[in-house]
């Protein structure tokens, strides 16, 4: 991420409020507002993580503590999608709206890049490859 991807944190069995701050997207569809997470880890700003080109969600917690809870990035044609809810001492990944979320980002990040092709290599016969004998290639093919 070229970050340090540091973030505040305590885990004290707090309350989620999970918030849609975009729902019109694809990932926020059919996701309660706000979703509540009765236990969870908090994760609190400073998040030092790139500027996301989308954010879906923000989460609030008991201390008054806000965090980026559902961002995107794209890089290339590949899609990313950074959901905080959920740690091992919490049975989060049960909760109904998470599962939602995770099947929704699934669906989402399936690439809009077309099946691609393979580029025809072209090659010299070891031997001849210093001296330009032996070449295979569009030029052969031009008579």
């Amino acid at each position: 991420m070229g970050t340090s991807c540091t973030l505040r944190w305590r885990s004290a069995h707090d309350r989620e409020l999970v918030w849609t701050v975009n729902p019109t997207h694809p990932i926020a569809r059919g996701i309660p507002h706000p979703m509540i997470i009765e236990e969870d880890e908090m994760y609190g700003e400073f998040f030092d993580i790139p500027a996301p080109d989308e954010l879906v969600f923000i989460s609030s917690f008991s201390g008054g503590e806000v965090f980026r809870s559902g961002c995107t990035f794209r890089r290339g044609h590949g899609k990313i999608f950074y959901f905080k809810p959920g740690d091992q001492d919490y049975p989060v990944y049960h909760h109904e709206g998470v599962r939602k979320v995770i099947s929704n980002a699934v669906q989402w990040c399936v690439t809009d890049q077309p099946t691609r092709s393979l580029p025809t290599l072209l090659r010299y016969e070891t031997n001849d490859f210093y001296r330009g004998h032996g070449y295979q290639g569009p030029l052969e093919n031009q008579a």
